[in-house]
């Protein structure tokens, strides 16, 4: 049987590979789960032909930390603060979580996220109440069709014993999912280790928990310098102690010490900003700044629907506008010696190239270079919203939003087209994720925010 080929024709295609370039009109070929040509005028015979006339194309976004489970419980705190959070979210609604609640969650959120152009995610999940919900979990990802990366946290079933200096150590069921789902890294869903870190448990546990990733041969992804809980040296301890490494993805990082970062940073650890969340709930001031001054260029992600949208436009417009404003701040005190300036290109980088990074999948994904995984978005520029382009980069981080995203491509396969998902049935996904919210929010007694 043939491969399937697809030619994206005369797009403004944006590779965001620098050997390569970028295009103000130019094709991209697909041939089944990969890209291999990029150009202007490509000569392609036997091929499905899209119009791309009217569109930027480009990588999809990476979003490098998410907590999907939440999906049916979107924007339902939308004014909360961290405790807030910690108390509401993690204290009265997951203890009662089925395991349909979490498959239904993580549906309505992996559809979501490729709605908007997100075409790899990380499922930071901690809703590993049984072993069935772990399995609902990943049900979910593998119906929606989304790249991801299916990061196995905790049970949330008891905060003072899983998030306060926490003596319990990681689940081992994790060895029963990676035999089970993921006996190969090389699909569209891959396994790492959600740790709660130095942080929130004590010191062995942490070490317990790091050695059981590596064990697993897991890549790790765990939350430091959140608000308070990172102003105590935790993460300093245990980069002391030898245990920090570049298999490591470090989320929020807001309160750590200029020395704690410096440890990421030499250890070739990557970072993961989620700067709206950060900025509302009270983790501190996103460390944008503080990375790029050490070399290091972060990663975006949502975190948390239940207070936040879920679109990396969003995430690249709030790290541009915060860098800027603390830049522009230290111009008007009369500092002589200012960093450079984030660029429109930058953050498009942060959201793309770095996310791949974070992933270590760098060379799979993260730009329109032949060889990669046909990851690929859309882009309407017919729009009233954006029209008339003049800077294309510039127009997909300041002008544009998730109506302007007309398709989505993963491994090749079309899960998105003409503003639709393929292949969904949206009714009965809007069915599932009212159902299960009515049952969250009915059985913990959690109250909807009045209007």
């Amino acid at each position: 049987m043939s491969v399937e080929r697809i030619l994206l024709k005369g797009g403004c295609v944006l590779t965001l590979d620098p050997d390569i370039g970028n295009y103000r009109k130019g094709d991209v070929l697909i041939e089944g789960t990969k890209i291999t040509s990029v150009g202007p005028h490509l000569k392609v015979t036997d091929a499905e032909v899209i119009d791309a006339s009217d569109m930027i194309v480009m990588p999809g976004f990476i979003d490098t930390h998410r907590h999907i489970w939440e999906g049916i419980l979107k924007n339902i705190a939308p004014d909360a603060l961290l405790d807030e959070y910690f108390r509401d979210i993690l204290g009265v609604l997951a203890p009662v979580y089925r395991p349909q609640d979490a498959y239904a969650g993580n549906l309505v959120s992996a559809l979501g996220a490729i709605d908007c152009g997100v075409t790899t995610l990380l499922d930071w999940s901690h809703i590993q109440n049984t072993p069935e919900h772990t399995d609902a979990a990943i049900s979910a990802l593998q119906e929606s069709g989304l790249r991801s990366v299916f990061a196995y946290g905790t049970p949330n079933l008891d905060m003072q014993a899983w998030w306060h200096n926490s003596s319990l150590m990681h689940p081992h069921d994790v060895k029963r999912v990676k035999k089970q789902y993921f006996a190969s890294d090389d699909g569209l869903i891959t396994l790492a280790l959600a740790p709660r870190g130095p942080e929130f448990t004590t010191f062995e546990v942490s070490k317990h928990d790091w050695e059981l990733a590596r064990e697993l041969g897991l890549r790790i992804s765990v939350h430091v310098g959140v608000g308070a809980a990172g102003q105590h040296g935790k993460l300093a301890e245990f980069g002391r102690a030898g245990l920090m490494g570049p298999d490591t993805t470090y989320i929020h990082c807001c309160t750590l010490s200029d020395d704690e970062l410096r440890m990421i940073a030499d250890t070739g650890g990557t970072v993961s900003i989620a700067a709206p969340v950060e900025m509302q709930m009270g983790h501190g001031t996103p460390p944008v700044q503080r990375c790029l001054d050490l070399g290091m260029r972060p990663s975006l992600s949502v975190d948390v629907e239940t207070t936040v949208s879920t679109d990396l436009f969003a995430q690249m417009r709030s790290v541009l506008t915060l860098q800027r404003a603390q830049i522009n701040d230290r111009r008007l005190k009369g500092e002589e010696s200012l960093p450079k300036v984030l660029t429109s290109r930058d953050v498009m980088e942060f959201a793309t190239i770095e996310g791949a990074r974070a992933f270590g999948l760098e060379s799979r994904i993260g730009t329109l270079t032949p060889g990669k995984e046909a990851d690929v978005i859309m882009l309407r520029t017919d729009r009233i919203n954006v029209m008339p382009i003049n800077d294309p980069i510039g127009v997909v981080v300041r002008g544009m939003d998730s109506s302007n995203v007309d398709s989505v491509f993963i491994a090749g396969k079309a899960r998105k087209r003409r503003g639709q998902l393929v292949d969904v049935d949206l009714n009965r996904v809007r069915r599932i994720a009212y159902e299960s919210r009515d049952y969250v929010v009915e059985k913990s007694g959690f109250k909807l925010p009045s209007i």
